[in-house]
């Protein structure tokens, strides 16, 4: 099975999370060829259609999978030959300036995909589609100790780290209502710090997650936050408000609380429960239990393929 992945290529770089679906597509046996798209806005994508056409008649893939609106719409107008599946994460149906090419796209796509019900309620598609979050990479490696990932870090074994699920310049994110969670803490816990996630490789997220107290999600909007997933499969404590499916994620989870409000009181008291938690969390099994493993994942792209390619060309 030949895949075509097309998505942005911002940075020079490809999303991670996009790159290890990859990689475990890739264990399933599938050849993968990319196509980064590097301009931006709906202008910039249209002129890469001449670009992407003729990518597409180099390495004649068996499917294309497109992830994000304006990438999906892009791949639909380069080709009717090949079958698009389509990969919608959040912002793509949450911003209702993108909206309207999202769903141009969903209906020209072999196949869409959602990584939440909650996206998936506001896009309404009529048919061909399924719920379907991306997975995280999942091996022992991951697990350790938070002593050693404190050394590994240089921290104290006393200092307070709540880590900050993105960067702090990035307005979705709302870093200034976190920021404002944490002073007000500081006066019960002068050691207390939030730490920036951005800049780091994945294996230094991984260690800084292993080495935290906790992390602090409080994104103003979300399809199915990969940060949420990791923190789950290290067992890091998590505090959130209620936005994408984080919720349905960590319900339950001794450890991990989703607030009903955007109050930084609530948030405050959520995140010292947090603190109180000792040990890990249960994430990583929940991880398992929800088939969020990226070979999981994987193998219901491959079916998901298969299907598209027996419809488009039928023996």
């Amino acid at each position: 099975m030949r895949i075509l992945i097309v998505a942005s290529y911002n940075a020079n770089r490809f999303s991670p999370f996009v790159k290890e679906q990859v990689t475990a597509l890739e264990k399933q046996g599938c050849k993968v060829e990319w196509f980064g798209i590097t301009k931006k806005g709906l202008l910039g994508y249209i002129k890469e259609l001449p670009r992407l056409r003729r990518k597409i008649n180099e390495c004649a893939p068996n499917v294309i999978h497109a992830h994000y609106g304006l990438s999906c719409l892009l791949a639909n107008l380069a080709t009717r030959r090949v079958p698009v599946v389509s990969t919608y994460h959040g912002s793509d149906i949450n911003d209702r300036r993108v909206l309207p090419f999202s769903k141009r796209a969903m209906n020209l796509s072999a196949w869409n995909i959602f990584v939440s019900q909650r996206t998936l309620d506001i896009a309404k598609p009529k048919k061909r589609y399924e719920l379907l979050p991306c997975g995280v990479d999942l091996s022992e490696t991951q697990l350790i100790p938070r002593e050693d990932a404190r050394k590994q870090l240089d921290w104290k074994k006393s200092d307070v780290k709540v880590l900050f699920a993105g960067a702090f310049d990035n307005p979705v994110k709302d870093s200034q209502l976190a920021k404002r969670v944490i002073e007000d803490m500081n006066l019960v816990i002068p050691n207390l710090e939030l730490v920036e996630l951005k800049g780091y490789t994945r294996m230094e997220v991984n260690t800084l997650m292993c080495a935290a107290n906790c992390l602090l999600l409080t994104s103003k909007t979300e399809g199915s936050p990969q940060v949420i997933k990791e923190a789950m499969a290290c067992g890091c404590p998590i505090v959130s408000v209620d936005v994408g499916d984080v919720k349905e994620r960590i319900d339950g989870i001794d450890g991990c609380y989703v607030a009903k409000t955007r109050e930084p009181k609530e948030i405050a008291e959520l995140i010292e429960k947090a603190l109180s938690f000792e040990g890990r969390t249960v994430g990583r099994e929940r991880i398992v239990e929800s088939g969020l493993d990226n070979r999981m994942v994987a193998q219901r792209l491959v079916m998901i393929y298969q299907e598209v390619v027996k419809k488009t060309h039928p023996k």
